[in-house]
């Protein structure tokens, strides 16, 4: 199972399904849904927060956050 959290830098994903309980509702508000693109930018010194672009927008998530939003990596 691939999770944003197991991006690396310049991988593409689409966001699969996932349980609104475990999302916090601000990142449903940026863009972070299913079926939209996901992007790693770049991650922090500590690999926390994450750097991505969902969409054209761009935004910071902790990796445990990361974790729990399956995706479906389409590009290397």
């Amino acid at each position: 199972m691939a999770t944003i959290a197991s991006l690396k830098q310049g991988q593409r994903g689409i966001i699969k399904e996932f349980s609104v309980d475990i999302v916090p509702l601000k990142l449903l508000e940026m863009g972070c849904l299913p079926g939209n693109e996901v992007a790693l930018v770049q991650t922090a010194p500590f690999q926390d927060p994450m750097y991505l672009n969902v969409n054209g927008a761009h935004l910071a998530i902790r990796k445990e956050t990361a974790a729990q939003i399956e995706i479906e990596i389409i590009s290397q």
